[in-house]
């Protein structure tokens, strides 16, 4: 599974609050609870927080395996 690595708290170092995301409509309400509660997100708003950190995807995601599904 994909988890993502410390984004919201390095948005905010960068000066990107949620509510400044939200209210500038960088990334919807919707968008920042999903990534808050590591929830799939979609590659439009990767490129978005990567254009806004300077960062590659790689910087920001992991690759975990999940032991709770079955393997394929």
């Amino acid at each position: 599974m994909i988890v993502y690595d410390d984004i919201l708290p390095r948005l905010s170092r960068m000066g990107w609050s949620t509510y400044r995301l939200a209210k500038e409509h960088i990334l919807s309400p919707a968008t920042i609870d999903r990534i808050r509660n590591g929830q799939p997100v979609n590659l439009t708003t990767i490129d978005t927080i990567c254009r806004l950190l300077d960062c590659q995807p790689g910087d920001i995601l992991n690759y975990e395996p999940d032991t709770t599904e079955e393997q394929v």
